[in-house]
């Protein structure tokens, strides 16, 4: 028989920490259903995690959503990258974020749309220092569960955004640019760079000179291999496979990193440099998916944003043959051509989703999976780009929740459904319960099944 081992356990040396998966000889943690929901108490052996990911300018919106209800609706053309995947999430419609509108505040849709996606709250129109919007619902989490792990949340991104400045009409450019909110005056900046992710992530360094502690510095995993074999004295099989399993795909990620940073920089040509994105974009984004996957997957945190690219970006997508600004084809005008190329974007984006799903479902957590131990949504505070209406909204809502939600289907609600009730239904579900956000009237019924 095993030992059994705390879940705060992390390999230490030479001033690294690297936090575990979680792993059979700690235990089970605590079920929804114990208090009151209906999760599968198989998949309940380890603990819950919630994600956000946001797309910007909405989508093409009438290849994006499934015609028929149910679980026997047919994907639609937007859809089809997540076919290997379609019993591991739910298509959700008719929800609603109402203050992304301008409520009498006039342009600025594209700053209010990330302001309120996960706020519920109408951002002050300011370019100034008065900013405010409200308490985003990763934070209302956070702020409840964020001290049984390392990092109470971790915020990250694919494109930098100006803290300052404006962006959209009059609003600050930190609107359009930042999805977390810790309070109704402070928003946490996405970090954008995976090697400064990995480091929060897995170093106990601080302060300093950054540069020379990386000099000095061994890598992670070598120093903390002495810590990792006297662990191992007390695991299991099935434990002793998944931490080799863990560290390896550590190495993998910290591989990767480091080759990216001896490769030469790209000498731009004499010409205007274009407002273009970087060379592999696509691996920066699914690099990024890899450092999510590997924060839930060691338990450092159990609540992540990632901003794919902020809101009103009009990045061209040129790896993909569109050479246009992705804003620029939002507003389309209802010319086929533009849509197509919108439908190709929205595709590469689902692809991108399609790709942290087989990576989460590749980890296998108890009886399941890391996915169905997720809740992960998916999508955007617009909706058609070329309305830049902010009613039914473009959400895939991803993971089992624990056994709390029935996947594999098409779920409309009542048009005007607020979005903050499916926040709330979220919440509920890492037991976070009674926090309202923003302009949320319950939760939503029908996840379950």
């Amino acid at each position: 028989m095993t030992n059994p081992v705390s879940r705060r356990t992390m390999l230490r040396g030479l001033g690294s920490a690297v936090a575990l998966p979680w792993l059979e000889a700690m235990g089970p943690v605590g079920s929804w259903a114990a208090t009151g929901g209906s999760a599968d108490p198989k998949l309940r052996t380890a603990p819950n995690r919630m994600a956000f990911l946001y797309i910007p300018n909405g989508v093409n919106i009438e290849n994006w959503t499934p015609k028929t209800e149910g679980s026997d609706y047919e994907l639609t053309s937007c859809l089809e990258p997540l076919k290997d995947h379609r019993k591991d999430f739910n298509v959700v419609t008719g929800l609603t974020a109402d203050k992304a509108r301008a409520n009498g505040d006039g342009g600025g849709d594209h700053a209010r749309a990330l302001a309120a996606f996960l706020t519920g709250a109408q951002p002050r129109k300011t370019d100034g220092t008065d900013i405010r919007a409200g308490v985003s619902v990763d934070q209302v989490a956070a702020s409840r569960i964020g001290d049984l792990t390392r990092l109470p949340s971790l915020e990250i991104g694919c494109q930098a955004g100006s803290m300052a400045g404006n962006c959209d009409s009059g609003y600050s450019c930190v609107y359009s640019s930042t999805m977390s909110w810790r309070s109704s005056t402070t928003p946490l900046p996405k970090e954008v760079n995976p090697k400064l992710v990995f480091e929060r992530m897995f170093s106990a360094e601080t302060g300093g000179n950054r540069e020379q502690q990386r000099k000095d510095r061994r890598s992670v995993l070598d120093a903390v291999l002495s810590d990792a074999h006297d662990l191992q004295k007390n695991l299991g099989g099935n434990d002793l496979r998944k931490l080799d399993e863990y560290l390896t795909s550590v190495r993998d990620v910290e591989k990767r990193i480091q080759l990216a940073a001896t490769l030469p920089e790209i000498k731009a040509p004499d010409y205007p440099v274009p407002a273009g994105v970087p060379e592999g974009r696509e691996e920066y984004i699914r690099l990024m998916c890899d450092l999510m996957v590997l924060a839930f997957q060691t338990d450092v945190t159990r609540v992540c944003t990632f901003v794919i690219a902020n809101e009103g970006s009009n990045l061209p997508y040129k790896f993909i043959g569109i050479s246009e600004g992705h804003h620029e084809l939002s507003h389309h005008s209802n010319d086929q051509a533009k849509k197509d190329k919108i439908r190709q974007i929205d595709r590469f984006h689902t692809s991108q989703l399609a790709y942290l799903l087989g990576k989460m479902k590749s980890v296998k957590e108890g009886d399941g999976t890391l996915l169905d131990n997720c809740m992960l949504a998916f999508g955007s505070g617009n909706s058609d780009g070329n309305r830049h209406n902010h009613n039914d909204l473009p959400i895939i809502l991803a993971g089992k929740g624990g056994g709390t939600i029935k996947t594999g289907r098409h779920i409309r609600y009542r048009d005007e459904t607020p979005i903050a009730n499916l926040w709330m239904s979220m919440l509920d579900r890492v037991d976070v319960r009674g926090q309202f956000v923003g302009d949320a009237t319950g939760v939503l019924t029908g996840l379950d099944g």
